[in-house]
């Protein structure tokens, strides 16, 4: 079991959440229940992967979350380009 609030991606994960945030919040409004709400919702789902598989009993476990963690920054990835693509960001 490995302690997540030790963890130097987990601490990187909350700020780049933040940023997300951030990021989201000059949207257009009509993009909160599209593509604002599917950032945010990928962004919070990597520091919570990370921390649910800190707390499995195997390191299979916690590096099986982890890759579910890696999977979504390739979804905001994507989503982010997108957002460049629409002019909602540079």
């Amino acid at each position: 079991m490995h302690r997540f609030k030790e963890l130097q991606v987990w601490k990187s994960s909350r700020i780049f959440c933040k940023s997300i945030y951030e990021i989201t919040a000059s949207f257009p409004n009509e993009e909160k229940f599209g593509l604002v709400s599917q950032l945010r919702r990928a962004n919070v789902s990597i520091a919570s992967n990370i921390a649910e598989g800190a707390f499995r009993r195997s390191n299979k476990d916690f590096y099986r979350f982890l890759e579910i963690a890696i999977g979504s920054t390739y979804e905001i990835k994507t989503q982010l380009l997108i957002a460049t693509d629409l002019d909602f960001m540079n």
